[in-house]
C-alpha cells in the first residue's frame, strides 16, 4: 500500500504546522493494538443483572400472548417484562419519526424484534428463561421486498396508531423531488439517451464490538447509562423524555465503541435497559450477540431506474433518476439518508436539466439507519454506471466523459433555490487518479479499468463545543465530546492543542465520553468532527492564548500593545517565550489555570431539503484495474487507486487509513456483502460465518491513496472531513472495469463470482 499528497502548483507536501501535518501515532493506538483498550464489555458493573431479549423466529406477527410463568420460577431470574409491563400508550422514540417502541406492542415489525426481556442473576440464567417464555403468535402478511411494498394492495408497515387520518396510507413514508432546468428541450439535443435499472443491496455494519448498553440507576433517582453510541447528547435526551428525567440526571458514559460507521449513531435497546434498571432498582447490562447486532443495524436497499441524455460530443443533456430506498420497519434516520444521498444524485457535473425522485419504503426488515456515506454510495453507483454507459455508445472512455462533464471550482452542480457549488478542484482529483492507475498502458485480455468519481454532502446545521484546560505546569485537558471509533479524533485534538499552545503531545489529555463532564457535540457522524469540534477546539486554545497576553501584561507591568501571540509563543519587548513559560509568569504564585471555551455552529437554512448548506463536500475520486477469470467469475483487483480532495491532511497517516478502510467498506459492498431474506421475514446470513466481508486476502494486489491538498476547507488550517470519501465510488469503477474485462456491464451489486460468470455466459450466448 502506498499513499501521496499532491499540493496545488508543487509536488511536495504543504509545510506542517507544529505537531499539525505530520503523521503523528494515534492517541490510545497502543492500547487498540495490545488488546487493553476497554470496551463496554469488558468493563465490570458490580452486583450487575444481566439482560436477554426474547424475539420471534419470522418477521411479521401478531401478538397473542406472552406466557411468562414458568419461566419466571427458573432459578436467578430477577423480572421478565413485555408490552404490557409498560406505559400505555407505548412509549416511542426515533431521530426521524418517533415510531419505534420500546418492546413489540400488538405485533412485530421485523426478525428480531424484542417482544420480551429478561433479568437474571447469571447470563446463563436469563438465556434459559428467554428460552422458557411462551409466545403465542400467528405468522401474518409482510412486506420484505421494494416490489411488495409499493403494490397497492400491500399490507401497510407502520403500526396503526401512527397512521392518523390518512385515508389512504402506503408504505411510502417521506419523499423528495429535486429538478431544474427542462428535460424536454435539453431531450431534442441529445444524441445518445441510455435507460438502466440498478440494484444496491441492503448490508449490515458488521462492526466487530457488538452492541450493548448498561444501566446504572443513581441514589437520586436518575440513571447512568453506558453505551457505545456516536451520539451519547441524542440518548440523555430520548432517555429523559421517555421516562420524564431532567438530563441533570441522566448521564451518558460512552466507551470508545469498537467500530459504528453510523450504526451506533442513534438509540436502539436503550431505552428498554433503562426502563428495566428503573423497574428493578438493579444495574442491567445487556450485551448484543453478533447476531442481535445484525438484526438492530444495516444499510438500506436501493433500487434507481435512470435515463440519461448525450450530446455528440459527450456532454450531459439530462439525468433522470427515481430512487426506491428500502429502509425497514421503523423510520431511524433513513428518510433523511434517502434525501442527502438523492439531493447529489446527479453527481458532481454541469447538466442543464435534472430531475430526482426518490422515496422512502417501509418495509418488515431490520430498521436501517446512518451508515458511511449516507446515501450517496447508491445513488453513485446508478450515476456512475450511466456515464460510463453513454462513453461506451459515444466511442469514449470513462476518463474522457467525466473531463468533459466534470463541475470547475466555484460552478454550481446542483442548481435551484438552494443550489451548491464545487468547493474544490475536483478535476486534480480525476486527473491524478487517472497517472496512479496508468489509465492510457495497453491491457492484456481478461483485465478492465474503471474510474468513478463520488460526491457527498458534509455535515449541515450543527454544533460543537470544547473545553481546553492549560494547566500551571503546562499539561492540558482537552474536553471534546467526539466518539472516538477508531478514526483517531482524539489525535486531531492533541495535535491542534500542541501546536496552538506549544505542549508537547504526551502532555495532552483529551477526555470525552461522558455528558457530565464534557460540553455539548451534536455527534460523531457526516465526516463532521474535523471541521465543527476541530474548529471548536481551536478556538478554545486561541481564547487561552489571547487571556494568556492579557494577564500577562497585568502581572509584569508590560503595556498589552507590546505583546503579541502566535501558536506556542507570546512575543515580548525582550523577545520571544514559550507560552507555557508565559503562563506561568502571568498566573504568579497563585498558580491556577488558564481556561479557553470554543464553539463551532453551523445554523439551518429554513425550507433547505438537508436542513441548511453542507459545510464542505467530500470529493472521491477512485480508478480499479481489475483481472477477471472468465471460467469462474472471479475478480482479482490488480490495482486500486483512491484519491481524495482534503484541504488539509492534519495527520497524513490518519487521512491515509481512513481512506484505505473505506475503500475495503466499499469493495465490500460491491464484492460480496449483501443481506438475504426469505419469504418469512427472516435474514438467512447473520453472523460471520454466512456473512462475508473482506479479508486481507481480498486487498488489492496495489492498493494506492492519494490525497489533493488546496488548504481551502472550512477546518482547522483548510481540512475538510475525509472519512467517507473513498468509498462512495467503489462499486462504479469496480463495474465498469468488470464490464471492460468481460465485454457486458452488469447492473446490479454485489459482483459475486457467480453474477460475472452468468454475465459472461450472456455474453457468449449472445454473441454470433
Amino acid at each position: 500500500m502506498s499513499h501521496s499528497t499532491l499540493d496545488a502548483g508543487q509536488a511536495q507536501p504543504h509545510a506542517t504546522f507544529g505537531d499539525v501535518g505530520r503523521p503523528v501515532l494515534r492517541y490510545g493506538g497502543r492500547d487498540r493494538v495490545a488488546g487493553t483498550l476497554q470496551f463496554l464489555s469488558d468493563i465490570t458493573f458490580p452486583g450487575a443483572a444481566h439482560v436477554v431479549l426474547v424475539t420471534l423466529p419470522v418477521g411479521c406477527a401478531e401478538l397473542l400472548g406472552i406466557d411468562s410463568t414458568h419461566a419466571r420460577s427458573l432459578p436467578g431470574v430477577v423480572d421478565i417484562v413485555s408490552a404490557d409491563d409498560l406505559p400505555d400508550p407505548m412509549p416511542r422514540f426515533g431521530v426521524s419519526h418517533a415510531d419505534r417502541p420500546v418492546l413489540a406492542v400488538r405485533a412485530t415489525k421485523y426478525h428480531g424484534e424484542p417482544v420480551a426481556a429478561v433479568v437474571a442473576e447469571t447470563i446463563d440464567q436469563a438465556r434459559d428463561a428467554a428460552r422458557a417464555v411462551r409466545i403465542d403468535y400467528r405468522e401474518t402478511p409482510g412486506v420484505y421486498d421494494l416490489d411488495t411494498a409499493l403494490a397497492p394492495e400491500a399490507p401497510i408497515v407502520r403500526d396503526e396508531s401512527l397512521l392518523g387520518e390518512d385515508p389512504d396510507p402506503t408504505n411510502v413514508l417521506e419523499s423528495v423531488h429535486y429538478a431544474w432546468g427542462d428535460i424536454g428541450d435539453e431531450a431534442a439535443n441529445t444524441t445518445v439517451v441510455v435507460e438502466n435499472s440498478y440494484e444496491f443491496p441492503m448490508v449490515t455494519h458488521f462492526p466487530i464490538e457488538p452492541g450493548g448498553t448498561v444501566a446504572v440507576p443513581t441514589a437520586d433517582g436518575g440513571l447512568e447509562v453506558y453505551s457505545p453510541v456516536q451520539h451519547p447528547y441524542l440518548l440523555q435526551r430520548t432517555i429523559s423524555s421517555i421516562w420524564h428525567l431532567p438530563l441533570s440526571k441522566v448521564r451518558v458514559l460512552a466507551p470508545d465503541p469498537g467500530g459504528g460507521f453510523g450504526g451506533k449513531q442513534n438509540p436502539k435497546y436503550e431505552p428498554l435497559v433503562a426502563f428495566l434498571a428503573l423497574r428493578t432498582g438493579r444495574t442491567c447490562r445487556l450485551v448484543l450477540s453478533l447476531e442481535e447486532t445484525f438484526q438492530s443495524m444495516r444499510r438500506a436497499g436501493c433500487r434507481i431506474t435512470a435515463r440519461t441524455g448525450f450530446t455528440a460530443e459527450g456532454r450531459l443533456a439530462f439525468h433522470v433518476m427515481d430512487c426506491d430506498f428500502l429502509i425497514g420497519a421503523y423510520a431511524d434516520v433513513a428518510p433523511r439518508v434517502m434525501a442527502k444521498g438523492s439531493y447529489v444524485g446527479a453527481g458532481p457535473y454541469r447538466i442543464p436539466a435534472v430531475q430526482v425522485r426518490a422515496r422512502a419504503v417501509q418495509t418488515n426488515t431490520t430498521p436501517s439507519t446512518a451508515f458511511r456515506g449516507f446515501g450517496a454510495p447508491q445513488v453513485a453507483w446508478a450515476t456512475e454506471s450511466q456515464l460510463d454507459a453513454g462513453a461506451r455508445l459515444l466511442g469514449l472512455d470513462g476518463l474522457e466523459i467525466r473531463r468533459r462533464n466534470l463541475v470547475t471550482r466555484d460552478e454550481p452542480f446542483i442548481r435551484g433555490r438552494f443550489q451548491a457549488a464545487a468547493d474544490g478542484d475536483w478535476h486534480q482529483c480525476l486527473d491524478r487518479a487517472a497517472e496512479l492507475i496508468d489509465w492510457d498502458s495497453p491491457l492484456p485480455p481478461g483485465r478492465g479499468r474503471g474510474i468513478a468519481v463520488g460526491i457527498k454532502p458534509g455535515a449541515t446545521a450543527g454544533l460543537s463545543q470544547s473545553l481546553v484546560r492549560l494547566l500551571y505546569d503546562g499539561s492540558v485537558l482537552a474536553y471534546a465530546g467526539t466518539s472516538d471509533m477508531g478514526q483517531g479524533a482524539r489525535t486531531l485534538w492533541q495535535q491542534i492543542v500542541s501546536y496552538e499552545l506549544g505542549t508537547g503531545l504526551d502532555a495532552i489529555t483529551v477526555v470525552s465520553g461522558d455528558t457530565d463532564a464534557v460540553p455539548f457535540d451534536l455527534q460523531t457522524s457526516a465526516s463532521r468532527s474535523t471541521v465543527f469540534m476541530g474548529n471548536a477546539v481551536l478556538e478554545a486554545c486561541r481564547e487561552i492564548r489571547r487571556r494568556i497576553v492579557e494577564l500577562y501584561a497585568e502581572t509584569t507591568g508590560t503595556p498589552v500593545e507590546v505583546l503579541g501571540e502566535e501558536p506556542g509563543l507570546l512575543q515580548t519587548p525582550e523577545g520571544a517565550k514559550p507560552l507555557v513559560e508565559a503562563a506561568q509568569i502571568a498566573l504568579g504564585s497563585l498558580r491556577g489555570e488558564f481556561i479557553g471555551q470554543g464553539t463551532y455552529r453551523l445554523r439551518g437554512v429554513k425550507g433547505h431539503p438537508l436542513g441548511g448548506d453542507a459545510a464542505f463536500y467530500e470529493f472521491n475520486c477512485t480508478a480499479i484495474e481489475v483481472e477477471v477469470d472468465v471460467e469462474t467469475g472471479e475478480l482479482l483487483l490488480v490495482r486500486h487507486v483512491t484519491v481524495s480532495d482534503v484541504g488539509t491532511e492534519l495527520n497524513p497517516l490518519q487521512v491515509t487509513s481512513q481512506d484505505e478502510g473505506a475503500a475495503i467498506m466499499g469493495l465490500g459492498h460491491s464484492q460480496m456483502e449483501q443481506l438475504l431474506i426469505d419469504g418469512h421475514g427472516r435474514i438467512r446470513n447473520l453472523g460471520a460465518l454466512d456473512y462475508r466481508i473482506p479479508t486481507f486476502n481480498d486487498v488489492p494486489v496495489e492498493f494506492i491513496t492519494a490525497a489533493i491538498q488546496n488548504h481551502d476547507g472550512p477546518g482547522p488550517y483548510g481540512a475538510k472531513g475525509i472519512s467517507e470519501g473513498a468509498l462512495l465510488c467503489t462499486a462504479g469503477a469496480l463495474g465498469a472495469a468488470v464490464a471492460q474485462a468481460i465485454g457486458a456491464p452488469i447492473n446490479q451489486l454485489p459482483l459475486t463470482p457467480e453474477r460475472v460468470w452468468r454475465a459472461i455466459q450472456d455474453q457468449r450466448a449472445a454473441t454470433p
